[in-house]
């Protein structure tokens, strides 16, 4: 028998203190019993009259919509884009309301200064690109001074900057200021080139980035370039106000530079030029940017040295007095540093010859060597064989056998080779052996093959002056000398061939032969090699005033030239000491060209007058010359201007006929000579004149011949009846100057 289960006991229930509750994933949290609510409830308020198009109504905006204020405060935006395009939609606002620009001139450059040092590239071009081209060109010389000191405190902390490329662009910004303003650079010249050493000193420059180097080398050469040109200025200023009696310097002038500065200066940019020299010995060509920064520090090098000298003289008072440089007045060190490191290491040449463009490239280094040893050699006694190895160079320079025959090579040739030219002078005059002839004969190639408007042709007119005109000093060459003479009178042969080839469309390289004849001839007197050389330029100049061809006139270059060379022109003529009758004649069909001005009439008469008063002419090579310009000069019926002008010019003639001599001899020396020009059937107004230059020198009795009182009482009858068929409006121009006498 089964035994039955017991009764099962029932759990006694407990109490729940914390009830765990299970949620599913995924669901919300129900908020909890006691949390407050904190929703909030709000309407929008419309205000139509405060949006922002009501604000800018009138103001001018950039193509975006943004006024200037809006512009300005983007451009210290944390964002680089955003400054960037701040820049460029003020540059659109100022373009199209250039207004803007003067009207809020500072506050713009008070806040666009910031951007100088902005550490991302592109926002620094584009404020570069902004003054460039829109602020610097928009603003008067007014605003320099202001302007000027609102940027440099900025420009000069972005010279310090950790960032080399900050730097670098700083050096930008200065350059751009010194361009339109370039005379604040004396103010800061000091601390630039300091600031310049500075970043020169930067090796890795010279191999990591040169392009940049490039651009601070060219803004130094920019700067340095100043130095010269305000000393010409400055000394310009000087001569001018000396001519005032007892003026006196009262104070400093010029730069204030230190001369330490410029060797310090020197000799790093020398120590530049050495870190370019294993480029020579590379077997590949010589990039364009190794050689634009090659050229910059030696174009940087020869004006510090130049400037350098100078202060040197105008620093040590009994520099005045030695005929020649000390060179203990310049450092020894420093003189040894030049000739090793610089001058020493001349001609640059690759060591892996290559034609075309690298020979131009390395033509254009070592002739700006050259330039830097001329301005030294004085300075720092080199040895001979250096010396001759300069020389060899520069008469081979000016020979071209240096540059490439290409039409590029002449161009660089022509361009580089005259900033040789002012030292051959001193060079011809100190050179012994046959190096003088050697310069001689290679100078007179290049005057002669050289383009007649070129600046090489130019440079060669001012060495050849030097040559030619005597100084009075030790530096006249010997007019003794055969060879020398002989070079001498070639140059004075090329000069009126040159003044045909300007011809009439390069008036400055014209002014320039015509004044060098005319200093040729005011010397000339006094050395007779020069005295028959001046007085054979005569035959060769007529073309260049006008000559008859088949009966026809050809006017030469004479008549289109502005008057300053007209004037020289007429002056050349009167140095020659005896003026033939054909000059004469070519002078007097030049006055017969409708274009000229009437003074040159009055002008010329003038200086042939004095030169027949100082025997240069025979008296009736100038009587036929007068009489020449009464006949031929052509009267508008119709233009009282042309009718007044002759009618001056004859009055001109009469006193000069006066002058001459009794008027009864003058009379029976030209007498023929009217006579046949009147019954040649002239010009009524002509005619007339004739008529008059009779009665003015005749007397009473007449001394006409009989053959002339026939030929008179043949040729009057017609002459009156042309003077009655005068018309009335002529008639009434001048009644008396026709029918009087």
């Amino acid at each position: 028998m089964v035994r039955s289960k017991a009764p099962s006991k029932k759990q006694q229930k407990r109490g729940i203190d914390f009830k765990k509750i299970k949620r599913k994933l995924g669901r919300k949290l129900p908020p909890p019993q006691n949390a407050t609510n904190t929703e909030i409830k709000s309407k929008a308020i419309v205000l139509p009259e405060q949006s922002v198009a009501a604000e800018k109504t009138g103001l001018a905006v950039s193509r975006k919509g943004l006024t200037l204020k809006e512009l300005l405060q983007q451009t210290s935006h944390h964002n680089s884009k955003v400054r960037r395009d701040a820049l460029m939609g003020i540059k659109d606002l100022f373009v199209k309301h250039p207004a803007e620009l003067k009207s809020h001139l500072y506050v713009v450059i008070g806040k666009l200064r910031e951007r100088i040092s902005d550490d991302d590239k592109l926002v620094r071009e584009a404020l570069y690109q902004l003054f460039k081209s829109v602020i610097f060109p928009g603003c008067n010389q007014d605003y320099e001074g202001p302007l000027i000191s609102l940027m440099m405190a900025y420009i000069f902390c972005a010279m310090t900057n950790f960032s080399i490329e900050v730097r670098l662009m700083a050096f930008r910004f200065f350059d751009l200021v010194v361009q339109y303003y370039p005379g604040c650079f004396f103010s800061y010249a000091e601390k630039v080139l300091q600031n310049y050493e500075d970043i020169l000193r930067q090796n890795k420059f010279y191999v990591e980035d040169k392009g940049k180097l490039k651009n601070a080398l060219a803004g130094l050469v920019h700067c340095l370039s100043l130095l010269t040109s305000n000393k010409q200025e400055r000394e310009k200023a000087i001569a001018e106000k000396k001519v005032l009696h007892a003026y006196e310097l009262d104070a400093p002038t010029g730069v204030s530079i230190s001369i330490d500065r410029l060797k310090e200066l020197v000799q790093v940019l020398i120590g530049c030029f050495q870190e370019f020299i294993p480029l020579f010995n590379s077997t590949t060509e010589l990039d364009a940017q190794s050689f634009h920064c090659i050229l910059s520090i030696l174009q940087s090098i020869d004006i510090s040295m130049e400037f350098l000298i100078c202060s040197i003289l105008k620093e040590t008072p009994q520099s005045k007095f030695l005929q020649v440089p000390d060179p203990t007045m310049l450092d020894q060190t420093f003189s040894s540093v030049l000739l090793k490191k610089l001058l020493g290491v001349f001609p640059l040449n690759p060591k892996y010859h290559l034609f075309g463009k690298e020979d131009d490239r390395f033509f254009v280094l070592n002739i700006l060597i050259s330039k830097t040893f001329l301005h030294l050699r004085e300075w720092i006694n080199p040895p001979a064989s250096l010396f001759e190895n300069y020389l060899e160079f520069i008469v081979n320079a000016l020979l071209g056998k240096i540059c490439s025959d290409t039409i590029s090579g002449r161009a660089i040739w022509e361009k580089h080779l005259p900033s040789l030219l002012p030292f051959i002078p001193e060079l011809v005059l100190e050179v012994a052996g046959d190096w003088q002839p050697r310069l001689l004969e290679a100078f007179t190639q290049t005057f002669k093959l050289c383009s007649p408007d070129s600046s090489l042709k130019l440079s060669c007119l001012s060495a050849v002056e030097k040559m030619l005109i005597p100084r009075g000093d030790t530096l006249d060459l010997d007019a003794n000398d055969p060879v020398v003479v002989d070079y001498q009178i070639s140059w004075i042969r090329e000069l009126p061939i040159l003044l045909i080839l300007l011809g009439d469309k390069h008036p400055t390289s014209s002014q320039v032969v015509l004044r060098l004849i005319l200093k040729v001839g005011q010397f000339a007197c006094s050395i007779s090699s020069r005295a028959i050389e001046y007085e054979n330029i005569q035959y060769s100049i007529m073309e260049f005033f006008g000559t008859f061809q088949g009966g026809n006139i050809c006017y030469g270059p004479f008549t289109k030239l502005p008057r300053d060379c007209q004037e020289l022109s007429l002056s050349c003529v009167y140095y020659f000491s005896n003026i033939n009758l054909d000059l004469l004649r070519s002078i007097a069909s030049c006055f017969l060209c409708p274009e000229l001005e009437p003074f040159l009439f009055f002008r010329s008469i003038e200086v042939l007058q004095s030169a027949y008063k100082a025997g240069h002419i025979q008296i009736s090579d100038q009587l036929s010359f007068l009489i020449t310009l009464v006949t031929r000069f052509n009267v508008d019926m119709e233009s009282f201007r042309t009718f007044q002008t002759f009618k001056s010019l004859t009055c001109i003639v009469f006193s000069c006929l006066e002058s001459m001599g009794d008027g009864s001899l003058i009379l029976q020396m030209v007498e023929e000579l009217i006579l046949e020009q009147i019954l040649l059937n002239l010009p009524i107004v002509n005619a007339c004149a004739m008529l008059r230059v009779i009665c003015k020198l005749d007397s009473k009795p007449t001394i006409l011949s009989e053959k002339s009182i026939i030929n008179l009482s043949n040729f009057l009858p017609a002459y009156l009846i042309n003077v009655a068929q005068v018309s009335i409006s002529f008639v009434y121009i001048d009644p008396d100057f026709c029918l009087t006498e």
